[in-house]
Order: C-alpha cells, then sequence, then structure tokens
C-alpha cells in the first residue's frame, strides 16, 4: 500500500536547519517503534535539508523509505518522506505546495528565531491526511502543471548525500537530537537491517 509518512518544514540557517513544523502518520508501523522511527525520521530529514544547496531538490533512496527534499531561495525547506511507491511527482509538487503557503502566512523575517511549538500552520496535518492517496492527489497536480525547472537529484541512500568522509553511524552517535533509545534503535535496526532501514 503507499504510504506518506512525514511531511517538515525547516528553516535552513547558516550553519544548522531548524524544525519549523512537521507532521507524521506512522500508524503503519510498530507502536513501540513509533517513537524512534519518529525521531530518526526527523533528524535524516534535518541532515539532507542541511546538505542540499538553496533551489535544490533531492530524492534520496533509503531502503523501503524516499526522501524528498526541496530547499528554497529563502532557505525555507520541506521534506516528504513516503514509501517506494509514492510518485515522486506528487512529493515535489506537494513540497513547493506547503512552503508557498508556509511562507504566504508566517513573515520570513521570523523563520530563523521560531520554534515549532511556536508555529500554528495546521494545514500541514490536513496535507499528509489528504494526499495519503497520490491518485487523488495527482489530480491537483496535474492542475498545477510541470513542477517547475528545477532538476530532481535522486540519490541511492542517504550516504551519497554526507559529506565525504562522513558516516551516518558517527552523526547518529554525535546527534544531540536524538534520544538514547533512538540511538539504540537505530544500532539494532541496523544490525538487524529491519524497520527503519536509513542507514
Amino acid at each position: 500500500m503507499v504510504k506518506l509518512y512525514c511531511i517538515s518544514i525547516l528553516y535552513k540557517g547558516p550553519t544548522s536547519a531548524t524544525w519549523l513544523k512537521s507532521a507524521h502518520d506512522l500508524q503503519s508501523i510498530s507502536f513501540f517503534q513509533r517513537g524512534p522511527v519518529q525521531e530518526f525520521m526527523l533528524f535524516c530529514a534535518k541532515t539532507v535539508v542541511e546538505r542540499t544547496l538553496q533551489t535544490s531538490r533531492q530524492s534520496i533512496k533509503e531502503g523501503e523509505y524516499l526522501c524528498h527534499v526541496y530547499v528554497r531561495a529563502d532557505n525555507l525547506a520541506g521534506v516528504v518522506i513516503s514509501d517506494q511507491e509514492y510518485p515522486s511527482r506528487v512529493s515535489h509538487t506537494l513540497l513547493t505546495k506547503i512552503l508557498d503557503e508556509f511562507a504566504e502566512k508566517i513573515p520570513s523575517v521570523s523563520w530563523p528565531n521560531l520554534q515549532e511549538r511556536d508555529v500554528a500552520f495546521p494545514q500541514l496535518n490536513t496535507y499528509l491526511a489528504k494526499y495519503q492517496n497520490p491518485r487523488e492527489a495527482d489530480v491537483l497536480t496535474k492542475i498545477q502543471g510541470e513542477l517547475d525547472e528545477t532538476k530532481i537529484i535522486l540519490h541511492n541512500n542517504i550516504q551519497a548525500v554526507l559529506d565525504r568522509g562522513e558516516k551516518l553511524d558517527d552523526l547518529v552517535t554525535k546527534s544531540e537530537g536524538l534520544s538514547m533509545q533512538s540511538k539504540a534503535f537505530y544500532k539494532t535496526a541496523r544490525k538487524t537491517n529491519a524497520c527503519c532501514s536509513f542507514t
């Protein structure tokens, strides 16, 4: 079954990215694994945004997931995490739509200092529910026409996005954004090559 798991909006600062808003649908994942999976999806979203250039789009395959990212010229960034069956074109059109709406509602001067709890943007949950069925959503995307002239780069795994010499294991170990439970979950998943094979 085609699945959309996560939509995140971030601000790409000079040294790191910060979350502005996220929505998740992890009902298809085991109850006990949802917390660590959600944390790891947010970690991956932040990592990918930090390594994506302005005005660029990327789609990264990792295990059973696809991570789509778009960073605008104003450093507003969006990430959609889906299964591999979900159409990339729909994901990237959704990112454009969400970021445009967010920019209209929330002034850009506030983005660098915002914290997720202070951001009122309930549309993200609405879009996450509405776009679960890509066929229905695809009708909307066809109306919009061509995405834009930005080339979407497809990577086969997250390692291809990391800087030369960087390793995902090291980033996970150093991360302050992941709990000890999520780090342990990552290590176990990596050993068994199970669940969130974002690794």
